[in-house]
């Protein structure tokens, strides 16, 4: 072990971020940004019914006359289900939206089919072409950066305001939990939005056209902020708790919970537990059982015992697993060896500026009056719509 090895005597966050800081006290700097963070962001349990009637007539009032009043995310993990059963609860007509990347374990798909039908919400599935997606992440991996989640993040955040617009819904719901979902390692994930570093990473390693990969265009998000159309955390306003959660959830879905945190997805659980440990020293687990203990969720000690042990329960599992993620991928055990061996690059060292794609992006860009904007685009979006 590094000699300048260190860990929080608060969370379990050590070194493995190198660019972790401690107090006096040993308490690291993601302690207090938790403290601040939480502060200023949940709303405090004895305002939550008041302001939750609120924002719920509000959604309400600007669906009237629309077939649904929100739309809403769903992978079939812990927080996305929440948020259906909250939107269920709470009497919004919603229309689910997901994301099929081709890599949904078998009980994301048991969760997502039982959270349908119990609540008879329509359902927008969206299926990318696989050998396309499959493009995609390859060209991630031999990047050699450390997000190779992106391409499944940037295709869900791109998609759900895409169908807003396009069935003029204006309120996306989603399901940020500030309180167990706020901590993480600096340089252990990059930004989920940044179109021109994917293109540039696809540009020098992919094969194929993103034909079916959302793109949300400077169009788009025009037309976005013109409709009006909000985006709202609703887990600010509801229980935040765990093991709760899970308790609602299987009583209202038959839900059941993953192994892991993001166990809904193969590829996700694979990253996370096999690839970020062995080339980038990264343990995802260390930020996620920090924000429990700082929540309250989780004793320290046992996060502690948690850490000491692989998310696999044994060699056979991580075997298996391996295997067929390489094989999915279509690559061989050589080859994905090569990939683990590659240099370590930054997202930095490709292209992170916008980039100028098509012939909408260049024309509107270039009007820098809002209001001469706002009005051309109301008038292209009532001839289309």
């Amino acid at each position: 072990m590094n000699n300048n090895y260190r860990i929080c005597n608060q969370c379990v966050m050590d070194t493995s971020d190198n660019y972790i800081v401690f107090d006096d006290n040993g308490v690291c700097n993601h302690c207090h940004n938790y403290d601040l963070v939480v502060t200023n962001n949940v709303i405090p349990k004895a305002q939550r019914q008041e302001k939750i009637a609120h924002l719920i007539n509000k959604i309400k009032l600007s669906g009237k006359g629309n077939k649904y009043d929100c739309i809403a995310g769903l992978s079939g993990g812990m927080d996305s289900s929440y948020v259906i059963y909250l939107a269920k609860k709470l009497g919004l007509r919603t229309l689910i939206v997901h994301f099929d990347n081709g890599w949904d374990s078998e009980l994301a798909i048991k969760n997502i089919e039982n959270i349908i039908n119990y609540t008879g919400f329509d359902y927008y599935n969206y299926i990318v072409d696989w050998e396309e997606f499959k493009d995609l992440q390859l060209s991630y991996f031999k990047a050699s950066v450390v997000d190779v989640e992106i391409p499944t993040d940037m295709g869900i955040f791109s998609l759900i305001p895409k169908v807003a617009i396009k069935y003029n819904i204006k309120y996306i719901i989603y399901g940020t939990n500030i309180e167990t979902e706020t901590t993480m390692g600096t340089g252990w994930n990059y930004t989920k939005m940044d179109r021109a570093n994917l293109e540039a990473i696809h540009r020098k390693y992919g094969t194929k056209e993103l034909r079916t990969f959302p793109n949300y265009t400077s169009f788009d998000q025009l037309l976005f902020k013109i409709k009006g159309i909000k985006q709202v955390n609703i887990l600010n306003y509801a229980e935040t708790n765990y093991d709760e959660i899970a308790k609602v959830l299987y009583n209202e879905f038959k839900w059941k919970n993953y192994p892991v945190k993001h166990g809904e997805s193969i590829f996700t659980k694979f990253y996370q537990s096999y690839y970020l440990p062995k080339k980038f020293g990264i343990d995802k687990r260390r930020a996620h059982l920090s924000d429990l203990i700082n929540s309250g969720q989780k004793e320290r000690q046992q996060a502690l015992e948690i850490l000491s042990k692989t998310v696999y329960s044994s060699l056979s599992e991580e075997e298996y697993e391996y295997k067929y993620v390489i094989r999915k991928l279509g690559l061989t055990e050589e080859q994905f060896t090569d990939i683990m061996e590659r240099p370590i690059n930054k997202h930095a060292d490709f292209s992170t500026n916008q980039p100028v794609n098509n012939i909408t992006d260049r024309v509107f860009l270039k009007i820098k009056d809002t209001k001469i904007l706002t009005a051309i685009l109301g008038k292209i979006y009532r001839i289309f719509s």
